[in-house]
């Protein structure tokens, strides 16, 4: 409840010079200035950290795609990815969270219009509470938002929902990352477990071999023993990557929305890799990056708020005006003219408010050096997040390289050293070595193999690259207020087809 003004002037009828003052007072009212704009941002903040001409890690040029997840041609994933857009639990909550900011935006601007209110009143002769009276009270109030106090609100309301959707759009891009990695570390943990499989199988035809050449009587019980302890070593590895497997199944469902029963199967194998991704300049991530630009529009926020709080410190003016028509059986009313109008104006001037409103003022500042501060973050957090990936996504190929020949190395190691045991030349130690060589070489390969196409996808959350037609952000408007995105939430039941 606003504080009873200190003065207060009203008249039946507003004179014609007193209108007119007000009115070019409204007209020639302090204009907004304009938050900065990204280039500003990004002169102020990463000054520190200038922006290359292009990345540092390996990266061809031109444009980022879009509809990078098809490009995986998997089309059980791209349908996985729609059912969590649909289901998932986190998304509903930041879709909520956009609501509320939309909710609070609408708030913060409906000061910029006149107030009208209506009181009607009827009844017995008492009207309920002694008074007699009966009738109608419309009543209007409006204030002159000279000093643009109300319009700052206003454009840091609409500054804040702006972020929540750009937020929202992040949290809705993350998720279709993590679907995607999750399927991909599903698929690489059931691969991983029929590897083991096959090295049970081959262990137990060790054994087998171990305890035919003691029967002949051309081996010995050692050579058994390791045969068996392998064999067992090697039982207690499935049942490991079963686990892990049953666990990323259960990881994946539960982002999808369902049960976590572990019942959905993942592929049989990788999907292909796509080619390379063009990564763009350092300087357009700034200003594609939703996460990013939902920073520097909370700059603007705080920049709007600390005007609003400087403003606050200025007197307010109101313009009011009212009509009744108001009757009483019980009372004799002194003024019988009905209906009665009225006009007026009131002036509320701060005086002494024990330093409140000068700390208002200097809270509003604090905070936008907070969001100053937290832009420049999000900005170096995401170009540390292209360079790895990049970085990866280059080391990665070559490792690939590499342990494919070292696979197939191990696997001609193994037949030779099986064949050297057949003959005695060489004892089970030498075979059950060179089996773990292969073991462990297949199972490398197949992690270098999923963490390629992880990263791949890192990369693409990383340069901003959505899955769906990117959908366009609010702008700074004229007035350095924001202007609302049009439409339903990023984060809303509507879901994109990939």
């Amino acid at each position: 409840m606003r504080p009873d003004p200190l003065k207060t002037y009203r008249w039946h009828v507003l004179p014609a010079a007193s209108a007119a003052a007000l009115a070019m007072l409204m007209a020639t009212g302090c204009l907004l200035k304009a938050p900065p704009g990204p280039s500003d941002l990004r002169d102020t903040t990463l000054a520190h950290a200038p922006l290359p001409a292009q990345w540092s890690s390996t990266a061809t040029g031109g444009a980022v795609s879009p509809g990078w997840l098809a490009s995986f041609g998997d089309t059980t994933l791209e349908a996985l990815v729609i059912e969590a857009l649909e289901h998932n639990t986190d998304l509903r909550i930041a879709a909520a969270r956009v609501e509320q900011a939309r909710g609070y935006a609408k708030a913060a601007g409906a000061s910029i219009y006149p107030s009208v209110s209506l009181l009607a009143r009827g009844g017995s002769n008492l009207s309920g509470d002694s008074s007699g009276l009966q009738g109608l009270l419309l009543s209007a109030s409006w204030e002159l938002d000279l000093w643009g106090r109300v319009r700052a609100g206003r454009a840091a309301g609409l500054a804040q929902y702006a972020s929540a959707e750009l937020d929202g759009e992040y949290a809705r891009q993350s998720l279709v990352a993590l679907v995607a990695k999750s399927w991909f570390l599903a698929t690489e943990a059931l691969l991983q477990k029929g590897i083991a499989e096959d090295m049970v199988r081959a262990s137990e035809l060790l054994v087998d071999l171990a305890r035919q050449r003691q029967q002949v009587g051309v081996g010995d019980e050692y050579d058994l023993a390791v045969a068996e302890a392998n064999l067992g070593g090697m039982r207690d590895t499935l049942r490991q990557l079963e686990l892990g497997y049953l666990q990323s199944q259960r990881a994946l469902e539960v982002l999808l929305g369902r049960y976590p029963a572990a019942s959905l199967a993942a592929a049989d194998k990788l999907p292909g890799l796509p080619p390379p991704v063009p990564a763009g300049l350092p300087s357009e991530l700034l200003e594609r990056r939703p996460d990013v630009v939902a920073a520097e529009r909370r700059v603007a926020a705080a920049f709007n708020r600390e005007a609003e709080a400087k403003a606050a410190r200025l007197p307010t003016i109101t313009l009011t005006a009212s009509g009744s028509n108001l009757t009483s059986e019980f009372f004799v009313l002194q003024d019988r003219d009905n209906p009665v109008w009225s006009a007026g104006a009131s002036l509320l001037a701060p005086i002494y408010r024990g330093g409140a409103l000068q700390a208002q003022v200097e809270i509003r500042s604090a905070e936008q050096k907070q969001a100053l501060a937290e832009y420049a973050r999000a900005g170096l957090r995401a170009f540390n997040d292209v360079e790895n990936a990049l970085a990866s996504e280059v080391t990665l190929q070559a490792r690939e390289q590499l342990l494919v020949k070292a696979a197939a190395d191990h696997a001609r190691a193994l037949e030779f050293a099986r064949q050297r045991y057949r003959i005695g030349a060489v004892d089970l130690r030498a075979v059950s070595q060179q089996q773990l060589a292969l073991f462990a070489a297949q199972a490398t390969l197949l992690r270098v193999q999923s963490e390629a196409r992880v990263q791949r996808v890192n990369l693409h959350l990383a340069l901003g690259g959505n899955f769906a037609a990117p959908q366009s952000s609010p702008e700074p408007a004229s007035d350095g207020s924001m202007r609302a995105a049009v439409g339903k939430s990023s984060t809303g039941s509507q879901v994109m087809a990939p």
